[in-house]
């Protein structure tokens, strides 16, 4: 196969993977009406408890801007809540609310079921293997960095 071909048929691939994950993404907004990215914001407060932007940055692989609009509009619904931290008062966390929690118990799956379904009835060394070759991909395209937030989480004032 020559390598015009190879390009070809990854770019396809690539463009089916997007596809998916878009439509996927769509699912999850009219089942909740929350976004992946706002899902992933509360499940990191859940994880890590009272807690920093940044860590939660860190954790969801978004930038403090995004974070900080998500939380902003996570806000609004009543789903966490800032608080001040005890021994350091300039310190502010993210605190899951009860309206959180319910949330996040309620939320469907963030990949579709059937490639959970599969990817789990997968060996360890294959999925070890597709993890290794995703971030080689995100490394080949200099991906590594970019913040995985859709446009609509990003708002004009966080720029």
């Amino acid at each position: 196969m020559p390598d015009s071909q190879q390009l070809h048929d990854v770019l396809i691939n690539l463009r089916r993977v997007i596809r998916a994950t878009d439509l996927q993404s769509k699912r999850v907004v009219k089942k909740c009406g929350l976004t992946i990215p706002q899902i992933m914001v509360l499940s990191a407060i859940h994880e890590l408890g009272d807690v920093t932007v940044k860590r939660i940055s860190d954790n969801v692989s978004l930038s403090q801007a995004t974070v900080t609009t998500i939380l902003n509009r996570l806000e609004d619904r009543v789903l966490v809540e800032r608080v001040r931290a005890q021994k350091d008062k300039r310190i502010v966390n993210a605190r899951l609310t009860e309206e959180g929690r319910t949330m996040l118990d309620n939320a469907p799956p963030l990949l579709n079921e059937k490639f959970i379904d599969r990817f789990e009835d997968l060996e360890s060394w294959e999925k070890n293997q597709i993890l290794s070759t995703l971030q080689r991909i995100a490394s080949m395209m200099d991906a590594e960095n970019i913040d995985t937030a859709p446009l609509s989480e990003v708002s004009s004032d966080t720029f």
